[in-house]
């Protein structure tokens, strides 16, 4: 049975500014890769963050039945949100420990809803650490980032 991985990243050039998000999905059986898909996408004004979580929403929602899989995230702020802090979130209705409101909450039900269906094995990476599959999910952000960087 094949094993599907995620591996998913944002950009953005200034923070805020323009931004993009890239998403490299693999299926690996036996350790090859047996098929291959790539998403990207981007926005004008954004945060490296939102960024981030389109790029796991995106995959999550790219699947049209449940599955099993792996996203592997160079970002602890997506991976330590969705496994350890959205519950607490959700508990103070939807604040901070600090009592401030949660940053991107929308994004953060968004991407509940997108995972509920699905059994997500959650990952961080070191970003630019030499991860080949990262660096193509950075590329690809980098370039659903391109047309809007291009229209500043």
């Amino acid at each position: 049975m094949a094993e599907l991985f995620a591996y998913t990243d944002g950009a953005c050039s200034g923070n805020p500014g323009p931004g993009g998000w890239g998403v490299l999905m693999l299926a690996r059986e036996n350790g090859t890769v047996i098929k291959e898909r790539t998403l990207q996408g981007g926005e004008a004004m954004t945060t490296n963050n939102r960024m981030e979580l389109l790029a796991a929403i995106s995959a999550l929602e790219a699947l049209t039945r449940p599955t099993e899989l792996t996203i592997v995230t160079d970002s602890a702020y997506v991976k330590n949100g969705i496994t350890d802090w959205i519950a607490g979130w959700k508990r103070k209705g939807w604040r901070t420990a600090g009592g401030s409101p949660v940053k991107n909450v929308e994004l953060w039900q968004r991407l509940e809803a997108a995972a509920a269906t699905h059994k997500v094995t959650w990952r961080w990476i070191k970003g630019h650490a030499g991860h080949a599959e990262n660096e193509r999910a950075d590329e690809l952000a980098r370039a659903g980032m391109a047309p809007f960087k291009a229209s500043v």
